[in-house]
């Protein structure tokens, strides 16, 4: 088990071409024996995991961080370079990063760890990729969870009508200038005082690693590009069906960790989710909000790591 790494090191940048595109990730401990991959929230990065990393590359874990295209580091391309981001490109790309970054180190099986979008697509890349997932962590699980089995259907051509009406609506949204006013008024450490209801880490390091990718000039367009993919994408993309699929053969253990203080994803959600799939685990931490891995890192990686240590699927 390697152990002599230096904090300083934590984030230190890689760089992989995926598909044409720039992809930045980060690892310590990357010749321990147990994979993990951390997968950040909407408008957060890698770098949100700097409480959490060391914990585990000290415990024998391969601690790899990942920017999701359009996020952090990684290129941030717009509707003409890449169509479309939802989860099912982002799940994509964390299925190629098992195969072309950890499968020539390591072969062992791969846990997700992800924070509200990062869970998401941690599960939707773990439905494509059962036998090579040991398990996922997802704090919290965002989307919406229909509780009847029954399938709604749109028709072909008013669902094309919807999809036109979505694109081009944020196509003619100002996003370059939203997201000016966003940077200079305050709302990002608004929005995070709204997300965490612990605020202890809400200190400059956190701001900048919301903000600084939100400065670059391509985070409009890669905006618009996720939001007219997570709009109009498919409903086997949304997490109510992805479980199910997930849930015809329990391989993949999975671990909620739901804080009761969440604005944004309320804890209601969580209950529902553990109701209507009672092979899935939820563990309610009290007085914590959305980011219970930067809020309160301590009980974090401990709830995870425990969890991790009585698997059985290694």
């Amino acid at each position: 088990m390697n152990t002599n790494f230096k904090e300083e090191n934590i984030n230190k940048p890689y760089y992989w071409n995926w598909n044409g595109f720039k992809i930045c990730w980060s690892v310590i401990g990357e010749d321990n024996e147990i994979p993990i991959i951390f997968l950040h929230g909407f408008g957060a990065s890698r770098k949100h995991w700097r409480n959490n990393l060391e914990y585990f590359a000290r415990r024998n874990c391969a601690s790899y961080s990942l920017d999701l295209i359009g996020f952090g580091d990684s290129d941030q391309p717009g509707i003409k370079e890449i169509g479309r981001l939802n989860n099912e490109i982002w799940g994509n790309q964390v299925k190629d990063f098992i195969a072309q970054v950890i499968r020539p180190k390591n072969s062992g099986k791969v846990i997700l760890i992800g924070n509200s979008l990062g869970a998401l697509v941690a599960l939707t890349c773990a439905v494509s990729l059962e036998d090579q997932i040991a398990t996922v962590i997802a704090s919290p699980l965002p989307d919406q969870f229909q509780e009847n089995k029954k399938k709604i259907t749109i028709k072909p051509f008013l669902k094309k009508f919807i999809d036109r009406f979505i694109a081009i609506f944020f196509i003619l949204l100002p996003l370059e200038i939203i997201l000016f006013l966003i940077t200079k008024s305050g709302v990002i450490r608004l929005g995070l005082n709204s997300a965490y209801f612990k605020k202890d880490n809400i200190d400059r390091e956190l701001i900048e690693i919301v903000t600084r990718p939100v400065l670059r000039k391509t985070s409009a367009r890669s905006l618009r590009a996720m939001c007219i993919g997570m709009s109009s994408r498919d409903q086997k993309l949304q997490a109510s069906y992805l479980l199910t699929k997930l849930s015809a053969s329990k391989k993949v253990p999975f671990l909620l960790i739901w804080g009761d203080k969440d604005n944004f994803i309320p804890l209601f959600l969580g209950k529902k989710i553990a109701n209507l799939h009672r092979w899935v685990k939820l563990k309610i931490v009290s007085n914590l909000g959305h980011c219970i891995h930067d809020e309160d890192p301590s009980v974090f990686n401990k709830i995870s790591y425990e969890w991790i240590k009585d698997l059985k699927t290694f």
